[in-house]
């Protein structure tokens, strides 16, 4: 563990670069890649000018001096990132490069999980008990009810249905979960868009965000010290501000669906074959997605934007997460009846409560659970639409997704008859086979 490159905070967040143990790190490996470029030597002779000379004269003088921003392209890392809400995990996730993995919900123990109380106050502890409260309790009597809606059939393995119905339940009762609820991140990255999206996390409107990119810009150079460092401009640092400041969120009051900039497309010069004779699990050609500008908005809740986000091809505007637009009903709909009463009971307390505190909306999204409905802009271009229209638009998929991208579909089928979708038959059966969904351990023999 000491060769990794850890920085801790004692509120509980913590930040590990991982180090792959190789002689040629990240830095070493983009100093390679930009001297091939430039040189017809070979990689031989290159190794033998690594070994001499070593890479940390060379990323500072061209990358982080000259500024010669593709360099650093060419050396990654990753990056592990735990104890943070899920609000701080989507701010890291919200950039069209993003590559890693963020702990699902159905595998935290939310009866011990850290739940973020940003303001250190008892009343804000006790709007954040509260939730916690509700979701282990009432999680064994929901499980028991969807066995009886769900009755396990004979010829279904009892391990894969036992999985199904928890795997359902936790899609319910996760919308009571507040945002604050902490969660682990992984972030696999290059050295530039490390540097790129950090001067924007710096600037977030939240703090918490703000106080993760300084840990992981201390992270970063400790572990790549001649690859940070970058000189700040204050023009920029001023633009950027004002960027994170006043126009990060989406916040209007989004029509329930809404699709724009179809007028503006012909697929006339686009070959009928590529768009009619598409085999299933084939993506269109990604030249398609110069066909572009189509726009969806639509009101989806917090925790099924946090599936929806993970497509990076399409452009998403990050929502704020407030209690204007309502509960989402669906959540409510699935609970027993009993269950249903409390949650309505709860619900207005809870939003009497946090409106008490007296927080910025920014800061409200802490307490707020992820059932409430936000505000949602999507565009795209063909290509990247149809997959992830046909990717979330299953019965595997979360229920407040599916009803989003059937309806991106149906659109989508209107505005192009020409085109060929592979949608699921039964969107919204249950099936058992969600319970084969997992990542397993495998025991030793």
């Amino acid at each position: 563990m000491e060769t990794h490159h850890i920085t801790r905070e004692k509120d509980g967040i913590f930040v590990l670069v991982l180090n792959r143990g190789s002689e040629i790190g990240a830095e070493a490996e983009a100093m390679l890649q930009a001297l091939h470029s430039r040189s017809l030597g070979g990689i031989r002779a290159h190794l033998k000018t690594l070994e001499e000379k070593g890479s940390g004269k060379f990323m500072e003088t061209f990358y982080v001096g000259y500024g010669h921003k593709s360099i650093g392209d060419n050396g990654d890392t990753t990056i592990f990132i735990e104890g943070i809400s899920m609000l701080a995990a989507k701010a890291i996730q919200d950039w069209p490069l993003y590559s890693g993995q963020e702990s699902s919900t159905r595998y935290i123990d939310f009866a011990t999980q850290r739940f973020l109380n940003i303001i250190g106050t008892d009343e804000g502890d006790l709007i954040l008990e509260k939730w916690r409260a509700f979701y282990v309790g009432k999680l064994p009597f929901l499980v028991e009810s969807l066995k009886k809606r769900f009755p396990r059939q004979e010829e279904e393995n009892e391990k894969i249905y036992e999985k199904a119905i928890n795997a359902r339940a936790f899609d319910i009762i996760r919308a009571f979960l507040p945002a604050g609820a902490t969660t682990n991140v992984a972030w696999h990255t290059n050295l530039r868009q490390a540097a790129d999206k950090l001067m924007l996390l710096r600037h977030h409107p939240l703090k918490e965000v703000r106080k993760i990119a300084e840990l992981i810009e201390d992270a970063l150079n400790e572990a790549y010290p001649h690859s940070f460092g970058h000189k700040c401009y204050p023009a920029t640092e001023e633009y950027n501000e004002m960027v994170m400041k006043h126009y990060y969120y989406h916040n209007p009051s989004s029509p329930l669906f809404a699709v724009g900039g179809l007028e503006h497309i012909s697929l006339n010069d686009v070959p009928e074959e590529l768009l009619r004779n598409r085999p299933a699990k084939t993506e269109l050609p990604k030249w398609l997605n110069e066909k572009n500008g189509i726009r969806f908005e639509f009101l989806l809740d917090f925790g099924s934007f946090r599936d929806i986000q993970r497509h990076r091809a399409v452009v998403q505007r990050m929502p704020l997460l407030t209690d204007e637009l309502g509960f989402e009903e669906w959540y409510l709909s699935e609970l027993p009846e009993d269950i249903r009463r409390d949650a309505g009971v709860l619900l207005k307390e809870q939003r009497e409560a946090i409106h008490s505190l007296g927080l910025s909306k920014e800061e409200m999204q802490y307490y707020l659970p992820m059932g409430y409905r936000v505000s949602n802009r999507l565009t795209g271009g063909l290509s990247a639409l149809v997959y992830l229209v046909e990717l979330r638009a299953t019965r595997f998929v979360h229920p407040t997704l599916v009803v989003v991208a059937r309806k991106m579909a149906k659109a989508l089928q209107d505005a192009f008859p020409q085109l060929t979708l592979h949608l699921d038959d039964e969107p919204h059966r249950f099936d058992v086979k969600r319970g084969e969904q997992d990542i397993i351990k495998k025991e030793a023999h």
